[in-house]
């Protein structure tokens, strides 16, 4: 049971209108947006802190940023933003290969050496403590302009923010985005857990 239940549609339409971005990027607005919705300038500052986030500005695509935010959340341990970066790498084109290998992306051919780079980078960024070191760091400005490692860090960042909210919260987990979670993630332990 969540710790606070999140608000209906309709319970602020401006609020309702400015998270339809996430019908794009989940094909649903979340439970933790309409949680936020209980203050409604957090819920503003998050989404238009998402949009930024997320948009691309650079050679970063919206399936990596995606793949990003599945490892920093890993990491972190949280089942809900997995699952939901799962989906939405889905909707961004993320193959079930590309989504499979995405844990040995150290070593698989699907991945390029920029692309690895970025997630070495994610994994000790998103790592409590934090692991980024000189060795990461120069792999990282080899591949990425300081606008993209800004971007990769901010999507870190952002699901920083998102795996203690939902963790903490409890957020119940969406239908399509567990549904993601048990086709793609179960077989490494993956479950719902306290998001039901």
């Amino acid at each position: 049971m969540p710790l606070v239940e999140p608000l209906v549609e309709g319970s602020s339409p401006e609020l309702d209108e400015l998270a339809r971005f996430f019908n794009e990027t989940l094909g649903f607005t979340p439970n933790s947006v309409r949680t936020m919705q209980h203050r409604p300038a957090i819920a503003r500052a998050f989404i238009n802190l998402n949009k930024a986030v997320m948009a691309n500005e650079g050679r970063l695509d919206p399936e990596q940023k995606r793949l990003i935010g599945l490892l920093a959340s890993s990491v972190a341990g949280c089942r809900y933003c997995q699952a939901h970066t799962t989906l939405a790498a889905q909707r961004y084109g993320a193959s079930d290969k590309r989504l499979k290998g995405i844990w040995e992306y150290q070593t698989s051919p699907l991945f390029t050496k920029a692309e690895r780079a970025a997630f070495d980078f994610a994994v000790a960024a998103a790592s409590v403590p934090n692991a980024v070191n000189e060795q990461i760091a120069a792999e990282l400005r080899q591949h990425w302009d300081d606008g993209e490692i800004v971007e990769i860090l901010g999507v870190v960042a952002l699901f920083g923010f998102l795996n203690r909210w939902n963790d903490s919260m409890g957020t119940r987990l969406e239908d399509p985005a567990a549904a993601a979670g048990d086709r793609m993630l179960a077989d490494r332990g993956w479950t719902v857990g306290k998001h039901v």
